[in-house]
C-alpha cells in the first residue's frame, strides 16, 4: 500500500502535476492505427482573443466526460482542439494597441498590419487553451489546429473556388448588416437583435401643389434616412389615401420632390399607413425600390456620418444629424409629434454598435441548394438534435434560409481567393495566387482586397482539421465525428452551415449528435457578461474551490439543454464533494496494510457477504447502470446525482459508518472481506467519477495502489453492470437491498427522535423497536449489534409485544415502530417550553412564506425557480410544525402520566 495520503487534499498541486503527467505520456493523443472503433470530437474553436468563461468551462466540461467515458470504454477517442482567427474581434485588440500608440493600421499599411496580428497571436494566443488545460480538458494538443494556419486556408480556399465555379457565390449590391464602428458588412446572423426604447417619429410631407395643410404625414423610427428617401407608399387598398395616387410629395428640408407609388408591402395598420422609401438604408425598401425601379440614395458614409447627398447635414454623427433633422423639422412645421416606441433594433455581435442596413456590393453565398440536403438529413434522423425542441428550430430556419453575407471590410482574416486582370478586366477564382491572367496572358494581377466571413473557416472545421482537402489516414478514420457540444446562440452561425458543408464537399454528415446545452445565468436568471458585472471567473472558482469541484457543480446543476443558474456558493457542492471523497480514502487507506489481490475483479463467497455487504455492491451495481444509461441519453446531471447519492450516502454515510465496528474489530476474516467489498466498490466508483472529478480521480487512484502505480485511470476500463446470475452467485437479491434499504430507514427514523427530543447524538441512549412481523424481528435481532453502534445506543430491544406504560416520542419506520424512553433523560417540563418557542417561530415564518405566495405581484415577477422554493420551504414549515405540535402532544401527554 502506498504511503499515506494527507490529510487534506490540495488539488493545487494534484492538478498541475497530473495534467503535466498526462500530457507527457501522450494519454490524450490517439491515432488511426491504434485500430478500434473511433470516437471524435472537435471543439468549438473559441477565439483567439478569448479568455475561458463560464459558457466555455460549461461546455468543454460536458465534451470531456464524453471524451474520458468513451476513452475508458475502449474507443479510439480522438478530442481535436484549437482556436477560431475571429477577424472582427482580433483586428478590434490590435487596432486598440495601435491607438495606444497612436497609430492606426492605415499607417501600417495591409501588409504590415496583418504581421503585427499574427505577432499578437504568437503572444497571446496560447492564454484559452492553457486555461482549457486548467479546467482539465483532455484534448490531443498534438493536433491542435488554427482557422488560419496553412492547412485550414488552404481548405478555405478550395472550397470557395468550388463554389465560385459552381455558381454559388456572387456579387451584388444588396442592403446589408453594417456595423458603423468596425466598418465592415455582417451577416443577418451577426446582428443580434434586442429590444429597444425607441420613438416614433410623425414628419409631414407636403403634396405638392397643395395646400401645407394637405401634407401626408408618415412616421419612421430613423428620421435621418428621410434625406435618402426617393418615393413614398400607400397600400393600393388603403382608400384612406386613394386621392394620392399620381401625385408627387416634397421631401421636407431638401425639397427632394418624391412620387407616391402603391405596394402591397405597407401596412396599413403601422404609423399613418404611409412609408418612406429608402433603398439604400433599409432591407424592405431596397426590395420595394427594385420593384418599382426607383434609385437609391446612399446618404451615409461607412462610419456612420453622414455624406454629400445628405445636404446640410453632411459630416454629422448620424445621431447628431436626427437630433438636428429633428429640431429643424420642428421648427418648419414639419413635425406633427413623436410616441415612445419599442422595437428591436440590430446590433454587432462582436462590439455591440447599433448595425445600420446599407446598400453595399458584397460577396455572397447561395445557400438554398445547400440547405436541402441538410434538412433532409435532419428529417431523415441521420443528424439527432438533443434536446428534441432544438430540431424545429433549426428546420424552420434551414427552410427560410437567405444568402449568406460573407465579405468582410476587415484587413485580419482569409483574403477572398478572386483576382482581377488589369489588362482584359477578366475576374476568375484561384486556390493560389496566380502569377499570369488565365485569358490574356497579362500579368497586371490584383486580388479582391475583402476577407471572408471568419465562420466560413469554421463551417469547414470538421474536415478541414484532418487535412482535407488531402486524403489523410485522419480523415479516412475520423471523419464523420461523433457528438457536437455547442451553445444554441451558434446553431445558425456554425452548426447549420457544417452540416451543409459537410454534405456538400465530403458527401457525409458532419456528426451524428447535436447536444445543445443551456446559457449560463446567474441566480437572478440574468445572462452572466462583464458589461452587466454579473460574471463569475472559471479560474477564480478553480483557484478557491479546484477544477474538480467547478466540473462537477456545472454538471450537477445543468439539467438536459436547460439554462445554468450559478452563483459562487453553488461550487461549494463539488468542493465537499471531493472533501467526503478524500477522507473516505484516507480512512480506507487507514485500515489497509497491502491491497486485496483480487479486488478489481473479485469472486466473492456468499457465506461470507453480510447483508450490509451484499446491500453496498447491489448498490454500485445499480449506479454502474444508472450512469452508463444517462451518459448515453446526455444526462449528465442526473449521473452527477447518482454518483453524489451513491458515493456520499450509499458508500460513506451507510457502509463506511457500518465497516467502522468491523475493521476496529478483532475478527481478521471479516476485516479482510469487508475491506474487499470496500476496494472493490471504491475503485468503480473511482472510475464512474473520472470524467466528472479526472484530477482527485488520478490522485486517489494512485494513492491507494490501484492500476499498479503505473496506469492513469483514465486508461482503466470503464465498469460494467454484473449479470443477475453473478450477483445472485453472491447471494445478493432484492430481499436483501430491501431489508438494508428498510435497516436504514429505521436508522434514520431513529436519530430524527433522538434530534427531536433535543438530545445530544453523544448521550447514551436506548432504543425500542416494535417490529412488524416474525420475520423482521429475526433480522433486527440478528443486527442488533450493528444498528446499537450506528445508533450510538446504550441498548437497543426488540419487542414484538412492547406497549409503553406511558406516552413515549416513537416514530414510525418500514421496519416497525421506534420508541425513545425519556426517562432520567431530559427535562420534560424545559424541552416543552424550548419546543413552544420553535413552534412559534416557525408559525412565524410559515405566515410570511405564505403571504409572499399569496402576493401575486411576486408571483408574476419571481423566477420560477424563486418561486419553487417558496413553495418548497412552506411545505417543509407545515411538515415541522406539525411534527413540532406531535411532540409537544406526546411529552405532556408523558408528564400527565407521571402526576
Amino acid at each position: 500500500m502506498k504511503d499515506g495520503l494527507g490529510k487534506k487534499y490540495d488539488p493545487a498541486s494534484v492538478e498541475s502535476r497530473w495534467y503535466r503527467w498526462w500530457e507527457e505520456n501522450g494519454f490524450f493523443h490517439s491515432d488511426p492505427s491504434d485500430g478500434g472503433e473511433p470516437y471524435c470530437i472537435v471543439i468549438p474553436p473559441p477565439n483567439v482573443t478569448g479568455i475561458l468563461h463560464m459558457g466555455h468551462a460549461l461546455n468543454n466540461t460536458i465534451q470531456d466526460v464524453l471524451i474520458r467515458w468513451k476513452r475508458m470504454q475502449g474507443f479510439n477517442t480522438l478530442w481535436v482542439p484549437g482556436t477560431d482567427h475571429a477577424g472582427i474581434a482580433t483586428q478590434n485588440v490590435v487596432e486598440r494597441q495601435l491607438a495606444e500608440e497612436g497609430r492606426t493600421r492605415h499607417d501600417l499599411g495591409r501588409e504590415a498590419f496583418e504581421k503585427r496580428v499574427w505577432e499578437w497571436r504568437r503572444k497571446y494566443g496560447r492564454t484559452i487553451t492553457d486555461q482549457l488545460r486548467k479546467l482539465g480538458a483532455s484534448c490531443d494538443w498534438k493536433r491542435e489546429r488554427f482557422t488560419m494556419d496553412e492547412g485550414l486556408s488552404a481548405a478555405v480556399a478550395e472550397v470557395f473556388v468550388r463554389l465560385y465555379e459552381k455558381g454559388l457565390v456572387y456579387r451584388g449590391n444588396y442592403i446589408i448588416n453594417w456595423c458603423p464602428r468596425c466598418r465592415t458588412a455582417l451577416s443577418d446572423e451577426e446582428s443580434e437583435h434586442r429590444e429597444m426604447s425607441g420613438k416614433l417619429y410623425y414628419i409631414r410631407y407636403p403634396v405638392k401643389g397643395a395646400r401645407r395643410k394637405d401634407s401626408v404625414v408618415v412616421a419612421t423610427t430613423r428620421p435621418e434616412t428621410m434625406l435618402g428617401d426617393v418615393a413614398v407608399a400607400v397600400n393600393p387598398r388603403d382608400e384612406r389615401y386613394v386621392h394620392l395616387k399620381g401625385k408627387t410629395l416634397i421631401l421636407p428640408i431638401v425639397n427632394r420632390e418624391l412620387p407616391v407609388i402603391a405596394d402591397d408591402f405597407v401596412d396599413p395598420e403601422f404609423g399613418t399607413g404611409v412609408v418612406k422609401v429608402t433603398p439604400a438604408h433599409d432591407p424592405n425598401d431596397f426590395e420595394m425600390g427594385r420593384r418599382h425601379g426607383l434609385e437609391p440614395l446612399n446618404v451615409m458614409n461607412d462610419d456612420g456620418t453622414m455624406n454629400e447627398a445628405a445636404g446640410p447635414y453632411s459630416g454629422m454623427d448620424r445621431f447628431e444629424c436626427r437630433e438636428k433633422l429633428v429640431e429643424d423639422l420642428s421648427e418648419g412645421g414639419y413635425l406633427e409629434k413623436i410616441e415612445e416606441h419599442r422595437h428591436a433594433v440590430g446590433h454587432c455581435y462582436r462590439c455591440n454598435t447599433m448595425v445600420e442596413p446599407r446598400l453595399s456590393e458584397q460577396w455572397f453565398v447561395k445557400m438554398k441548394p445547400l440547405a436541402r440536403p441538410a434538412i433532409e438529413a435532419v428529417k431523415e434522423g441521420r443528424i439527432r438534435f438533443i434536446p428534441e425542441r432544438w430540431t424545429k428550430v433549426y428546420l424552420e430556419w434551414m427552410e427560410n434560409i437567405r444568402d449568406w453575407c460573407i465579405s468582410r471590410q476587415i484587413w485580419w482574416g482569409h483574403r477572398i481567393p478572386v483576382f482581377y486582370c488589369g489588362q482584359c478586366n477578366h475576374e476568375w477564382a484561384a486556390r493560389v495566387r496566380p502569377q499570369e491572367c488565365p485569358q490574356c496572358g497579362g500579368t497586371q494581377i490584383r486580388q479582391e482586397e475583402d476577407v471572408l466571413d471568419t465562420w466560413f473557416s469554421s463551417w469547414l472545421w470538421p474536415f478541414s482539421v484532418f487535412g482535407w482537402p488531402e486524403k489523410t489516414a485522419d480523415l479516412d478514420f475520423y471523419y464523420p465525428t461523433d457528438t457536437l457540444v455547442t451553445a444554441s446562440e451558434i446553431i445558425f452561425f456554425w452548426v447549420a452551415r457544417m452540416i451543409m458543408s459537410g454534405l456538400e464537399f465530403m458527401g457525409e454528415i458532419p456528426f451524428s449528435r447535436v447536444y445543445i446545452h443551456g446559457t449560463v445565468r446567474d441566480d437572478s436568471g440574468r445572462k452572466m457578461s462583464k458589461s452587466l458585472g454579473n460574471s463569475i471567473d472559471p479560474l477564480t472558482i478553480i483557484e478557491k474551490y479546484s477544477a474538480d469541484a467547478l466540473r462537477f457543480s456545472l454538471v450537477r446543476i445543468t439539467a438536459t439543454g436547460q439554462d445554468v443558474y450559478l452563483s459562487d456558493e453553488k461550487f461549494e457542492i463539488g468542493r465537499n464533494f471531493c472533501t467526503k471523497i478524500w477522507n473516505a480514502a484516507r480512512y480506507m487507506q487507514m485500515h489497509t496494510a497491502e491491497l486485496p489481490p483480487d479486488f478489481a475483479d473479485p469472486q466473492f463467497d456468499p457465506t461470507l457477504l453480510s447483508p450490509d455487504d451484499k446491500h453496498i455492491l447491489a448498490r454500485l451495481n445499480t449506479a454502474i447502470s444508472t450512469c452508463t444509461q444517462n451518459l448515453e441519453r446526455f444526462r449528465f446531471n442526473d449521473v452527477a446525482r447518482e454518483l453524489h447519492e451513491f458515493f456520499w450516502h450509499q458508500f460513506c454515510d451507510w457502509y463506511v459508518e457500518y465497516s467502522k465496528e468491523i475493521l476496529y474489530g478483532k475478527d481478521e476474516p471479516r476485516r479482510r472481506q469487508v475491506l474487499k467489498v470496500m476496494h472493490h466498490v471504491f475503485s468503480a466508483a473511482l472510475r464512474l467519477l473520472h470524467p466528472l472529478m479526472p484530477f482527485i480521480t488520478e490522485e486517489l487512484w494512485h494513492g491507494l495502489g490501484y492500476g499498479g502505480g503505473s496506469e492513469s485511470i483514465m486508461k482503466s476500463a470503464w465498469p460494467t453492470a454484473r449479470d443477475y446470475e453473478v450477483l445472485a452467485s453472491w447471494g445478493i437479491n432484492g430481499d436483501v437491498v430491501d431489508y438494508i434499504d428498510a435497516k436504514h430507514d429505521l436508522i434514520r427514523v431513529a436519530r430524527m427522535l433522538r434530534a427531536d427530543c433535543g438530545l445530544s447524538p453523544g448521550l447514551k441512549v436506548k432504543y425500542i423497536v416494535k417490529p412488524v412481523g416474525e420475520s423482521q424481528a429475526g433480522r433486527l435481532e440478528s443486527d442488533r449489534v450493528s444498528l446499537a453502534a450506528l445508533l450510538r445506543a446504550e441498548e437497543i430491544r426488540i419487542d414484538r409485544g412492547y406497549e409503553p406504560e406511558r406516552a413515549t416520542p416513537s416514530r414510525v419506520s418500514r421496519l416497525g415502530t421506534v420508541y425513545l424512553p425519556i426517562e432520567g433523560l431530559l427535562d420534560i417540563e424545559a424541552e416543552i417550553t424550548r419546543l413552544t418557542r420553535q413552534l412559534e417561530k416557525v408559525t412565524d415564518d410559515l405566515q410570511r412564506v405564505t403571504r409572499k405566495l399569496e402576493n401575486m405581484d411576486f408571483l408574476e415577477r419571481a423566477p420560477r425557480e424563486v418561486v419553487a422554493a417558496q413553495e418548497s420551504r412552506k411545505h417543509e414549515l407545515l411538515e415541522k410544525s406539525d411534527k413540532i405540535k406531535k411532540l409537544i402532544l406526546t411529552l405532556s401527554e408523558h408528564e400527565a402520566s407521571r402526576r
